[in-house]
């Protein structure tokens, strides 16, 4: 079993520590929260072993999982490198992409790994569907949330967007071509609501649209590809894909035929998935532990969180 550390008790740091205790491959050695408070709040409530500094909770471990405020990733990260610990760490990867390109340079030099925590990734209706998204030209994503503080420090894009950002490069494979977007700052500094379209060196275009005043929750995002729509829905756990072929010269009574103006006739079928029930944020640490063991690449590199925040603030720049 892996030894391993939580930086950060926060709200997503508690769920952390739950998960990586249960986890049979990992060893639940402690945590540490610049909080004295908090921390010690935790380690009286969970039980916990409460490390009152960084370095030697980085010491103590073989994985060290950073769910700190953005702002101190790098630091954080920077550390656990420096001391050949392998690093999983929350998204946004870090605060900027100058920081993010000199973690995975890092992590190269001192033969570690890394793992960001995009966690759609590992959302059970989008692995259900992912193998049959073949070569999309549109996508549309709407990730929208009824209003919360927490996160409101960032703007909507690298609080909510970014998941879908991570899951469209995924997906594409191409480099982007263009980026056009507007924001609206309602309550928070930042912009609250964000409409991003992103155009793509193979034709792609994507268009997203996250907020974080809405009315009710909605994460879904939609796939058209030739003879193909595939839809997930990430909060509700569904996807449905819908599929075109020629249409037999004799249709069934029960086939549904569409005709165009020239003539061609195609039958529309389903081929929805089953869904398996999972818990997404064990899968990420628990295959993150794979990777480390197996010597293989982790499912959600550095390189992946560098470019999906790369491309987040190409848009936010655009505001």
């Amino acid at each position: 079993m892996l030894k391993a550390g939580v930086l950060g008790a926060g709200h997503l740091g508690k769920i952390h520590l739950r998960l990586l205790h249960q986890s049979k491959k990992y060893n639940l050695v402690g945590f540490y929260d610049a909080n004295k408070e908090n921390a010690k709040k935790v380690a009286a409530e969970f039980g916990y072993t409460y490390f009152d500094s960084i370095d030697k909770l980085i010491e103590a471990v073989d994985v060290v999982d950073i769910v700190t405020p953005t702002l101190s990733h790098y630091d954080c990260a920077r550390q656990a490198i420096a001391k050949g610990k392998h690093i999983f760490i929350e998204k946004p990867i870090t605060n900027t992409v100058e920081e993010a390109e000199t973690l995975r340079t890092l992590v190269a030099e001192y033969g570690v790994k890394g793992q960001v925590g995009h966690v759609e990734r590992f959302n059970p209706a989008f692995i259900a569907v992912k193998d049959m998204l073949d070569k999309p030209m549109f996508i549309e994503a709407h990730r929208l949330a009824e209003f919360n503080p927490r996160g409101t420090d960032v703007p909507v894009v690298l609080d909510l967007m970014i998941h879908d950002i991570d899951i469209i490069l995924s997906v594409v494979q191409s480099k982007v071509k263009h980026v056009s977007a507007s924001g609206v700052s309602v309550i928070s500094d930042t912009p609250d609501i964000a409409n991003a379209r992103i155009e793509f060196v193979n034709g792609c275009v994507a268009n997203l649209t996250a907020s974080r005043i809405s009315l009710k929750n909605m994460r879904k995002t939609r796939f058209f590809q030739r003879d193909a729509y595939v839809s997930v829905d990430f909060l509700e756990k569904k996807c449905e894909v819908v599929k075109m072929k020629d249409a037999p010269e004799t249709p069934g009574d029960f086939d549904m035929i569409l005709q165009n103006a020239e003539g061609v006739k195609k039958q529309i079928y389903f081929d929805n998935p089953e869904v398996d029930g999972n818990n997404a944020i064990l899968d990420e640490l628990e295959t993150f532990a794979d990777a480390i063991n197996n010597n293989t690449k982790p499912i959600v590199t550095l390189h992946d969180g560098t470019e999906a925040l790369r491309v987040a603030n190409m848009i936010i720049d655009q505001f």
